[in-house]
This record gives structure tokens, sequence and C-alpha cells, in this order.
């Protein structure tokens, strides 16, 4: 059947029907190329879509922007006439959504119909787990500042939105068009081939539980190698001026068997000093970058964060690093850490 916004030219000049543009955002968020929102609007967020669906039609080739294999099948093959990036929804656009759309081969990116009782029950099942993997305040703390403690939109004020929700990224900088990577549900899990294979799916995007489970991998694992090491990347620098004479990694203040062992970390986030960042603040003693030289923060003003350096464990510095590097993570790991005060795990073994 054909799309009704085929020969709308959504995002031209023709003044645009509100019943097309739900049409095509709902599209654009099953085939994983708009982030949010499906609300009748045709903004700049969605114009921003059909520009990324048009740059893979005429580029992915199926193949992963970093190390983590081959998507299931290439974009190109959907393409049905597209010959250049507009940003507008003309006929060859919409007729390789729907080829895009009809194609079982290509994995859709799954809704809910009660997300809001669906995200609750996975952040309960998460604050009452204990885990002698990664903390769970922490991870409760990460999920905040990656999506709002949601592993589905919600619908709200004529926004119909129940996808999963997903997180692009644009770090190809020839051109601003290529979504490079895209994180998945609560967590953020990141893939970088698109579309996700079914596996994908069916392991961390379908299943909020099993999202979680490789957030709790993918802490532990910035805990183990990427703190300490010694080759490039490898490495937290703020960690090392923070505590130069500490080579061991700190798993937690608390042995094993005591019950706070790594789920107090609310009290260890009160009980240290507090610091007010801004954008001059060095990323740490002697760095010559600051907090204002990010991406993604620009004009960062943090009160009240606590004293990553008066942790008795290595945990703020695992979190940083689950966003990357440089001055966009240490904006991060400041949320995180001012994320960790009102985190609601159980506290002191209870």
């Amino acid at each position: 059947m054909t799309l009704p916004y085929r020969s709308a030219g959504l995002g031209g000049a023709a003044a645009a029907s509100q019943t097309d543009v739900i049409a095509v955002q709902h599209d654009l968020r099953s085939l994983g190329y708009l982030a949010a929102g499906i609300d009748g609007v045709f903004g700049d967020g969605s114009r921003k879509a059909i520009r990324a669906l048009q740059y893979d039609l005429l580029h992915n080739t199926g193949a992963s922007t970093a190390h983590d294999g081959s998507a299931p099948v290439a974009v190109m093959r959907y393409n049905r006439g597209v010959v250049s990036v507009t940003g507008v929804v003309d006929p060859q656009s919409a007729d390789s959504i729907e080829a895009m759309l009809a194609d079982p081969s290509f994995p859709k990116i799954p809704r809910s119909n009660t997300p809001a009782s669906d995200n609750r029950a996975v952040l309960a099942q998460v604050a009452a787990t204990r885990s002698t993997v990664a903390p769970i305040p922490f991870l409760l703390a990460i999920f905040q500042q990656e999506s709002s403690g949601r592993h589905y939109a919600v619908p709200q004020h004529g926004n119909t939105d129940d996808f999963v929700i997903i997180g692009l990224d644009h770090n190809d900088q020839g051109s601003a068009d290529h979504i490079t990577s895209r994180g998945y549900g609560l967590g953020q899990y990141t893939l970088f081939h698109h579309p996700p294979r079914l596996s994908d799916l069916q392991d961390f995007v379908l299943s909020p539980a099993n999202n979680v489970v490789k957030a709790e991998g993918e802490l532990a694992d910035k805990f183990a190698h990427f703190l300490t090491g010694t080759t490039p990347g490898t490495q937290a620098e703020e960690r090392r001026v923070d505590h130069p004479i500490q080579q061991a990694l700190r798993p937690c203040r608390y042995k094993m068997s005591d019950p706070r062992y790594l789920s107090d970390c609310r009290a260890c986030a009160q009980e240290a000093r507090k610091l007010a960042i801004g954008p001059s603040t060095p990323l740490y003693a002697g760095s010559a970058q600051t907090y204002g030289q990010a991406k993604n923060y620009a004009s960062p003003h943090y009160t009240g964060v606590p004293d990553r350096a008066d942790f008795k464990c290595d945990w703020p510095y695992a979190a940083r690093r689950y966003n990357g590097r440089g001055p966009d993570s240490y904006n991060y790991q400041a949320r995180i850490l001012r994320n960790l005060l009102s985190v609601t795990a159980p506290q002191n073994g209870a």
C-alpha cells in the first residue's frame, strides 16, 4: 500500500497535514532515524531524520562504524530513486521508506502498549537488585542521565511516541547527516551498525531487563580496563591526578561480605565535599581543557557536585568512561555524581 504522505512533499514549501506528519514521524521512529516525538509538527528533528535516512539510502552498506559487526541488511538496497540529501519527503524517499517497512529483514524499533508501567517496573526491579558486578546506585544515576530513567518513551501532551528510547550520535565530521551510532533503551547501550540485528533487538532492545545487564557489564568493563591502563585511551586522567600513588583499583570501601558493598553509594556522595563547576573550571588539576569546551554542554554550571576524589572507590572514574572521553565525559561525570544524591536503591544494607 502506498504511504499516505507519498505526494505530500513534507519538509518542502507545501503546507504539511498533521495526519501526514504523524504518519511519517511514526515510520521514522520505527526505522530508527527519529530520536523522539510523534506530535504532528514537522520541525528540525523530523527534517534531520529525513536527511539521515536519505544519507543512508545513498551510503549505508551495512558496515559498522566501529567493530561490532555488520547490519543484517544494507540500507542502500532500499533506495527507490533518492539521489541527494534534501530533508524533503519526496515520492522517492517515501517509496524507500515503504520498502524498508515492508521487509521483515529490516528490524524495527519496538514499542510498548504500557510504557509508563513498564518503565516503573524495570526501575523498581533494578533498585531492589544487589550486584557484585557494578554498583546499582551508579547505574541508576547513569540511567537518569542517559534516558531520564525510561526504556520507552511515554505519550504526553499530544505526543503519541511509545517506542524504545534511542539516542543518535553524529560523529562524522565529514557529514552532519550521518548517524554514526545509536544508543538503545534505559542504559543507551550503543550499536555502531544500522539497522540492528534481530538478535540485538531480542537481547537488550526488546528486553529492559537485558538492557540493564548490558549496562552493568559495560560499566564493569570501564572499571576494569579504562582507568589504570598504559595504552592510549585506557587511563582515567583525573584519577591519576586525584590519586597519584593509588595504583590498585578500589571497588568499594566495604568488603564484599558487608551488605553495603556496591550499594551505599548515595551515602558516600552525601559525605563528599561539594563542588561548584563552571565553564572555566579545569577538567582536573593541571588540565588545559575546561568543562566549557564540551561539544554537548556549551555553558555548564553545576553546584553541589560531590567531589569524586572523596569517594573511597573508583566508580566515579568508571562512570565518566561510560560516556567516552574528553570534556563531554567530564560534564557527564558531574551530572552522574549529582544524580547519586537522589537515587532510591537500598542504602546501608536496608
